[in-house]
This record gives C-alpha cells, structure tokens and sequence, in this order.
C-alpha cells in the first residue's frame, strides 16, 4: 500500500496506536490544532492521556479492533507490532496507515528550517533548551518536544517562523523519515539493543542521519565523541562542534560550577569571546546541552546575549530531574533516565543536591534494555547510599520469564551496592516511609510509570494531612 500523507486527511479522522507516548501525545495535540479529528488507544492509562483529551481526542484504553474502525488513516508507534490488533483491523479494512516518525517527517515538510536534535541522551532537554530560547528571543518556532516544558505549554507549539524543531529518535531507526536541514548530534551511545546489532551499527545508523542533511545545511555535533566526529568527517555540508574542551567550537572558558552542582562560563566560538552563561539546570551534561543549544541558536539567528540569558532561565522539563514533593524534610525528585548512563548522570547530580542519604528508585525498563546492558545497571547507582529496584517495566515486550530485578540486585550487592528489591510501587513506598530522614534525597529513575510512584507518594501524603 502507497504511504499516506497526512495533508490529505484535513479534516478528517486520524486514528493513533499509543497515542499515551511521549511523541504521539505530541503529535496528536499538533493534529487538532492544525484541524484534524483525533482519536486514539493506549494499553494503559497513562498521565499524558489526559492531556490529550482535554484538547479534543477521544482516547480509549486497551487495544481492541473496534477502536480503529470508521478512521480514515491510522498512525501508530514503532513499538506497536503489526499483529496489534488495531493495526490488522486496519489492514484488513484497507485503512491507510504509517508510523509515526512519517507524520512526524511529513509535519516538518516546508520549513526553511527543519532541525532534528538526536543522540542516546539529552534530545528532550536540548530540544527544550533551544525551543525556550527560540521563544524568548521572538523567532516563533514551530515545536515539538517528547515531554512538557513550561515554557510552550506542554509538549509542542505551532509557530509562524522558519524552524521546526524536533526530537529526533533512533528507535527502530525513526529519525532516517525526517528531512533535516539542520542535525544536532548529542552523543552516540549503546542504546536500542533489541534492534540493533551493535554499537558499530548504532553509530553507522546516526551516520545516516546525518547524511540526510543537505550539503547547504548544518551539522551541529559533540567535539569530543570520536564516533560522532567520524560519521561528520565524510559529509559536505556545513560543521560545527560543541564541547567543554577548547578543541570544539563552541566551549566554556572559566568553567565553574558552584557546590550543588550549578555551572557558570563564559561562552567561546571559537577564539571569540560571546558572552556569560550561568545555568539554572545542574550537571555538566548540562553544560553540554546547553551549548548545542546555543550553537543551534546562533545558526537560526538568535540574539546570543538574549539566548544565554534565556538559557539562564532554563529550568528543565517535566521529569528531567523534577522536585516532586519535601516530605518529613525528605526531598523528591523523578528523572526519565533510563539506561545506565542516565541514571548516573542523575544520581551525580542529586548527590551534590544531597544534605543527607540519597536513595536511588530504579524502575528497569525493557527486558532487552536490562539484558543488553546487565552489566552497566551494576554500578551505575554507585553514587547512592541505597538502591532500590522495582519490576522490571515490559512496556512493548512480553516477559521471558528467565530475567527479573532480583537477578540485577544480587549483581549490585556483589558490587558493593547496598540494593532491595521492592517489586511495587506500595512496597517501595512502604520502605522509604519506614527508613527515610530528614536531609534524605529521593530519586525515582525511569522513562515507563514509575512517575507514578510519585504522585502516588504525594496523594498519600495529602491524605494524611486532611483533618
């Protein structure tokens, strides 16, 4: 069947697969505002759906075959198996469907400026970061943004500028759909395993990417990642690099960063001095993504005195490091990392944050991320004094049945971790009510539920406090 575009459906009803995503929520809100009728399922009630309804969509939970019927395209997410029973409804009704990182791809089409942030970590921040600054400097973006910032109301923004600004995603390969002109490339890391081979074809696949970009568009890629700067080395178009060192571009000079961990510098192109950056968001990946926002900025035109005081107001995104709650004197945070590499970039982060004890709640996510990467979840909480693990979150996958979190906690105690296995949410409340002090930090980690671990900690909390 030809691909669908989705200009040809204006108007009409557009059916979404998982429409709970982080993406598709997105997608969808851009949908009806742009005049299309939408209407959606999720295996699950999730927190983004309410979102979505509240702008207009009907949303059903669960996945039935009924749903899908009377639409006239469905859009549905890479984790959604063709043996959806949504999906073979609409083959079988003769339904025209894409995934999603065609819409997405297809949305993009016809701005001057079409800029794809990508890499394993720090895409939703960076795009966040260049979207407020964008904003605040008057250039008018269009955006759209897997999570919710403040700063544009939720997860996307539909401006009358020349840029679209998108995370790019390299699930299942996604982002090889879209047609950037500009590409910010974070990092390349070991990520996805259950669809690539290796990390070799990982970085091949971000090579790709970067290929799409035309020969007069940009490439905007970390100084100091080597497999980044050889996937850069052999395309035409125009480079440019960020990083901490003064190898890169664009680089801090006189870093500082104060004792919970916020940094300061002047800002370097080049030899030339820009102006002074203090971040409102702590941590040197930080300070990374910050300056390829920055760089970005400074290639779409954005005044630089008012885009680094812009960044100075940055002040995350919804579950990227977000205080959720200070109970007993204990604070709360929840982070969407969910690979080893995140988790201890956040954990880093909350032990400067830290006055007493610093409890890490890791809820694993995938059975084929946690058997890919085993080895890292060992000590990736080493910065902790307590670790706590959840079930293992399945998401799209089905249980083995031979893999499981008590397996990563008896690896963490041969590490020196001092780790629990608290299988639910009720048990992980239960034994952070009972051991935890005042001065305590809490960290909850993971891009399924475990959000809602927190609100389930602040409901509560509520309850006892009502006469």
């Amino acid at each position: 069947m030809q691909q669908p575009h989705i200009r040809d459906y204006k108007g009409k009803r557009v059916h979404m697969i998982g429409i709970g995503g982080s993406s598709m929520s997105g997608l969808a809100e851009m949908l009806m505002e742009k005049g299309y009728r939408v209407t959606g399922s999720d295996r699950s009630e999730g927190y983004l759906l309410g979102d979505v309804r509240a702008k207009g969509a009907e949303v059903y939970v669960g996945h039935r075959a009924e749903n899908v019927r009377g639409a006239d395209v469905v859009v549905y997410t890479a984790a959604i198996p063709a043996d959806n029973p949504e999906r073979a409804e609409a083959e079988r009704l003769g339904i025209p469907s894409m995934e999603r990182a065609y819409l997405l791809g297809q949305l993009m089409e016809g701005y001057p400026e079409a800029v794809g942030i990508c890499g394993a970590h720090g895409k939703t921040t960076t795009t966040s970061m260049l979207s407020q600054i964008l904003v605040e400097c008057g250039l008018d973006p269009t955006i759209h943004i897997g999570g919710k910032l403040d700063a544009i109301g939720g997860s996307t923004r539909i401006g009358q500028g020349d840029a679209f600004l998108a995370e790019a995603c390299e699930f299942r390969r996604s982002f090889l759909q879209m047609k950037p002109t500009m590409a910010v490339v974070l990092n390349i890391d070991a990520d996805h395993l259950d669809c690539y081979k290796d990390i070799d074809e990982i970085e091949s696949t971000f090579g790709q990417f970067m290929a799409l970009v035309p020969q007069d568009g940009l490439i905007i890629g970390k100084g100091t990642d080597e497999r980044i700067l050889r996937q850069m080395a052999g395309l035409r178009c125009r480079k440019e690099t960020f990083g901490q060192t003064a190898v890169c571009d664009w680089h801090p000079v006189n870093l500082r960063e104060d004792d919970r961990g916020y940094a300061s510098y002047e800002l370097y192109h080049g030899d030339t001095p820009i102006t002074t950056v203090t971040m409102a968001v702590p941590g040197g990946f930080n300070v990374e993504n910050g300056l390829a926002a920055l760089a970005a900025a400074h290639a779409l035109g954005a005044d630089m005195i008012k885009a680094a005081e812009s960044l100075g107001r940055f002040r995350g995104a919804h579950r990227r490091f977000e205080l959720t709650d200070t109970i007993d004197g204990v604070e709360i945070f929840h982070d969407y990392g969910h690979n080893p590499t995140e988790m201890r970039n956040a954990l880093n982060v909350a032990r400067k944050r830290c006055k007493g004890r610093l409890w890490a709640v890791m809820q694993p996510h995938t059975y084929s991320r946690v058997r890919s990467l085993f080895s890292d979840y060992l000590t990736c909480t080493a910065a902790a004094d307590f670790t706590l693990v959840t079930d293992i979150c399945a998401a799209r996958e089905k249980d083995p049945g031979d893999l499981n979190s008590g397996m990563l906690v008896d690896g963490m105690r041969a590490n020196g971790i001092d780790a629990v296995w608290t299988p639910s949410f009720d048990d992980t409340e239960r034994y952070l009510r009972d051991r935890w002090q005042p001065g305590d930090l809490v960290l909850t980690m993971g891009c399924g539920d475990v959000n809602l671990l927190n609100d389930q900690i602040h409901q509560h909390e509520v309850q006892r406090k009502q006469p």
